[in-house]
């Protein structure tokens, strides 16, 4: 798989030649410096975009065949996200915020929500809103709602950059249980040494190419 782009000097190779393989159950650190095609690289994973050659298959479907809307369908059903940002709509409480793939999904009961929401320990926070959460709070929720599918895989980007070394600790101790509980595969792209070192595998991108380390 590659991915180019263009700009004034001609094309630039963001992603080189990269293939590799996640058994469902397990998990996969992706490391790098800035700028070697870390986050590129997960969003091609994601079908958020598309390699200009090669493919990218997950669960047997290959993403460069489907539409737009075929790979955003296929997301809401198999895949939950993680970021860095939390990502959470200010103006929905923490149960709001977790609702949300369910209601994609066509489903308007609020228990699974409120169990998940219960599961990562936030029990008594169910009409907070992001404002009014910690970090590692909105991160809790965050994986809740990543998680309230039961999805098949879970890509988080840097699920812990922005909390503290003990938050993060506790947050990543509770994505891997969880992944465990539903054997959920697990995608990270981190700097965090000692989570890359937790995972099955690490990779490391170095200007666009895959290493091992």
């Amino acid at each position: 798989m590659c991915k180019q782009v263009s700009d004034a000097t001609g094309i630039l190779n963001i992603l080189d030649d990269v293939s590799f393989t996640v058994p469902v159950g397990q998990s996969l650190a992706i490391t790098g410096a800035s700028g070697s095609g870390k986050s590129t690289l997960l969003g091609l994973l994601a079908g958020l975009d598309q390699p200009s050659t090669g493919d990218v298959h997950l669960l047997g479907e290959s993403l460069s065949n489907m539409t737009e809307d075929g790979r955003a369908a296929f997301r809401a059903r198999h895949v939950g996200f993680v970021f860095q940002s939390f990502q959470l709509l200010p103006n929905l409480n923490a149960l709001e915020n977790v609702m949300l793939p369910l209601e994609l999904a066509g489903h308007t009961e609020q228990e699974p929500a409120k169990k998940m929401l219960t599961r990562v320990g936030l029990s008594a926070r169910l009409e907070h809103y992001p404002s009014t959460l910690s970090g590692g709070e909105q991160q809790r929720v965050s994986i809740a709602r990543a998680f309230v599918q039961h999805p098949v895989l879970i890509f988080a980007d840097e699920p812990t950059g922005s909390l503290d070394e003990a938050t993060g600790s506790t947050i990543i101790d509770l994505m891997f249980e969880m992944a465990a509980q539903q054997n959920t595969t697990l995608v990270l792209v981190t700097h965090d040494t000692s989570l890359a070192a937790r995972c099955d595998r690490q990779i490391v991108l170095q200007g666009g190419r895959l290493t091992e380390p």
